[in-house]
């Protein structure tokens, strides 16, 4: 008798062993299922769908107690054997629970108890009998008549092509009984023309040349080059050259917001199919694209983080831009990082792997600097831009409208004069961070989290940014009742109303989470600043990755100071990242840019070490300072989490799974309570585990989660461990 190994999305970090469906032969039960496949499962008192990962013909656990599985979902594995073993890796490396790994990486459709679905017919063409059919035929079917007639002008049509003509595809039907037009599952041949490629200069060339030799084997790249010059036309180029040696390419992109103008930009090389996928599309356009990537018909896929779990047959080169962006790592349930992924997979497939970065993180460069990766560097703007000059101003007793200076409002109305367009960047949206009673000092704070509220003037509310409870903006201090309540600090909000008062003939593009919310907001906001007509750009770092906005002269930074003083000791490399990818947006094209950051710290050693001498010489002071302190990427750190109901039961619990734990070289810290001790009611400490060796790191903390299975959870608790963190939160 065969017993089946399946993956069960559960908090347990094990597989688990059934029975075939009852009433099945063994040579129905061989043949009807594989590894891959889903199964709908018996499990508790619930039915899940889990994932066959192994048929054998021995189990450790008793035959009378193994239960039979319900059903057999698929006809065909979901999962290829490549992704189930990269999904195996995962799990063990990021210690987390195998049947939730394999989960995510199947699109939440199949994810459901349903077989999965045909794909949606996308096209429709004429039959050799409907090019001669007479539509005068069909009578007083109007509609079908000029449907017909349509068919019989442009042979083939797509369901968008039918939208937009007012055709609804239940109109398709009694022309397919009548053997006019079918169904095809064939593309409509491209009608537009495809760009040539602009002449490289050397050092892309060279970037180019050195990947392309590597096509077919696993090697790693760290592609280093300072915004504007020309990354992803390196990219472009190498995608053209694996796509002619018959195989796929995927390309992972930080924020769900590039990926339209990222399609649209390759669209316009392209004549080969692609896919989009990223967590906002819709569950059904996110299946079709999955199924275009795994059937391979799909040549360059374009996604997310979660893209880096997508099945791909023919995979043949993966890049990573922005690599150093911290979206690639996920915050929440199965903490991995696409980047470090994308890596491991490039050596499964054989492909070469390039990360791309004008300021590429701590742990990408040493890789670099010790020949792990190759280190290709682009450090000449492409075409005829030039780097901005970059000035800091001291806005210490400055007079300031609302967080901007003086002198910065006369820049930004000198340039919009101009005829140019201007940027100021502020990491912080809503109209203010802060809301204090002036008479007695009340401060507005979160019932659930140990965090102030921020005020959103214009929906009158107060918001909490960690757990996003809101309440209506008080007219009075609910401690003293008077009416002098003040707000501190700038938001992103407040930044665009005080622009307004003082230029609001000009337009003013505000882009932030809050202005984003809806489908197609960010798009439409977007196309109103690619028009290269004067208006001033406000935003957060939405607007500081990956977009080109040719006639942007000006960028102001408005507050750097919260980011070069974070406590985290990633603090300075963040602010520096963030503050040459803001100050890359100026100055993309024929006219020169310039970048003012406003500072209270005008004499901040790393502030003026990253203007003086540029990312590159300051990212090789913090690897030597990192190093001093054995902090990443000098050793290997892991967070356990834990929260409950109760500070006490987190801590007790922390304390039981390390008790008698000796990590040999390393330091095992805590119970400590997380920077932020209370988050939407739930209590939350670490444990923070250093090590010399990851092969240590990882012998501790499969002792800590095997003990931490055997602890008896109270009030709710919660834990999940955390490799390679980027944050203590």
């Amino acid at each position: 008798m065969p017993f089946l190994e399946l993956a069960i999305p559960s908090p347990l970090r094990r597989c688990f062993d059934y029975l075939p469906p009852k009433g099945e032969t063994e040579a129905e039960q061989q043949a009807n299922i594989q590894p891959g496949m889903r199964v709908l499962v018996p499990f508790g008192r619930q039915t899940l769908v889990g994932v066959v990962l192994v048929i054998k013909t021995e189990t450790s656990v008793p035959t009378n107690k193994l239960r039979a599985i319900k059903s057999v979902l698929d006809t065909e594995p979901s999962l290829s054997p490549e992704l189930l073993k990269l999904c195996q890796w995962a799990a063990n490396y990021y210690h987390h629970p195998i049947g939730d790994v394999i989960s995510q990486a199947l699109p939440p459709r199949l994810r459901q108890a349903k077989p999965p679905r045909d794909p949606v017919v996308e096209y429709w063409q004429i039959t050799e009998a409907g090019t001669t059919f007479d539509p005068s035929e069909l009578g007083r079917a109007k509609k079908q008549i000029s449907l017909l007639t349509l068919f019989q002008g442009e042979q083939k049509l797509s369901r968008d092509q039918l939208k937009a003509d007012g055709f609804s595809t239940n109109l398709l039907k009694p022309l397919i009984e009548k053997g006019l037009i079918c169904e095809t599952s064939s593309p409509l041949p491209p009608v537009r023309h495809t760009q040539t490629p602009p002449q490289l200069n050397d050092e892309q060339q060279v970037a180019v040349d050195a990947v392309s030799e590597k096509l077919g084997q696993f090697a790693p790249f760290l592609l280093e080059g300072i915004t504007g010059s020309g990354k992803t036309e390196v990219y472009l180029q190498l995608i053209a050259a694996c796509i002619a040696q018959g195989r796929q390419a995927l390309v992972l992109i930080p924020e769900i917001g590039l990926g339209p103008q990222t399609f649209s930009r390759f669209e316009q090389r392209f004549l080969e199919p692609m896919a989009l996928l990223h967590s906002a599309m819709n569950d059904g356009d996110r299946l079709r694209g999955w199924q275009a990537a795994k059937s391979g018909s799909a040549q360059i896929v374009i996604g997310t983080r979660s893209a880096i779990l997508a099945d791909l047959p023919n995979l043949g080169l993966i890049i990573v831009d922005e690599e150093h962006d911290l979206s690639y790592k996920q915050q929440d349930s199965f903490r991995y990082n696409a980047r470090d992924i994308a890596v491991k997979r490039a050596a499964d497939a054989s492909c070469p792997v390039l990360l791309g970065s004008a300021t590429p993180s701590l742990e990408t460069l040493r890789h670099a600097i010790d020949g792990k990766y190759h280190h290709l560097q682009l450090w000449q703007r492409a075409g005829n831009a030039t780097e901005p000059e970059v000035e800091v101003q001291d806005i210490r007793d400055a007079e300031l409208h609302e967080g901007i200076s003086s002198l910065s409002l006369a820049r930004i109305q000198d340039r919009l004069k101009a005829g140019e367009q201007v940027m100021v960047f502020l990491n912080r949206r809503g109209y203010a961070p802060v809301m204090q009673c002036h008479s007695c000092g009340w401060v507005a704070e979160c019932v659930h989290c140990d965090a102030r509220m921020t005020v959103h003037f214009g929906k009158r509310s107060l918001r909490c940014h960690h757990c996003d409870f809101s309440q209506r903006l008080p007219s009075h201090c609910p401690d003293c009742g008077k009416d002098e309540l003040e707000h501190k600090g700038p938001g992103t909000e407040r930044l665009e109303m005080g622009l307004k008062q003082h230029i609001g003939h000009y337009p003013i593009v505000r882009i932030d989470r809050d202005t984003t919310a809806n489908k197609g907001a960010l798009q439409s906001l977007l196309a109103s600043v690619q028009d290269n007509k004067p208006c001033v750009l406000v935003g957060t770092q939405m607007i500081a990755k990956g977009h080109h906005f040719p006639n942007v002269t000006l960028v102001v930074i408005v507050d750097i100071d919260t980011a070069l003083f974070n406590p985290d000791f990633r603090g300075v490399e963040r602010a520096s990242q963030l503050l040459v990818q803001v100050a890359g947006r100026s100055g993309r094209a024929e006219k020169p840019g310039t970048v003012i950051v406003q500072t209270h710290s005008p004499d901040h050693v790393e502030l003026n070490s990253l203007v003086q001498r540029g990312y590159h010489a300051t990212a090789i002071d913090l690897l030597n300072e990192r190093h001093s302190l054995m902090l990443p990427p000098a050793s290997f750190m892991a967070v356990v989490r834990a929260e409950s109901s109760l500070l006490a039961s987190t801590e007790e619990f922390l304390r039981d799974i390390r008790k008698d734990l000796d990590p040999q070289g390393g330091r095992l810290l805590g119970p400590i309570a997380a920077p932020m001790t209370r988050k939407a009611g739930r209590y939350r400490a670490i444990l923070l585990l250093l090590m010399p060796e990851r092969r240590e790191l990882h012998r501790v903390l499969g002792l800590l989660c095997e003990q931490a299975e055997k602890v008896k959870a109270k009030n709710s608790l919660r834990w999940t461990v955390d490799v390679d963190p980027v944050d203590l939160y």
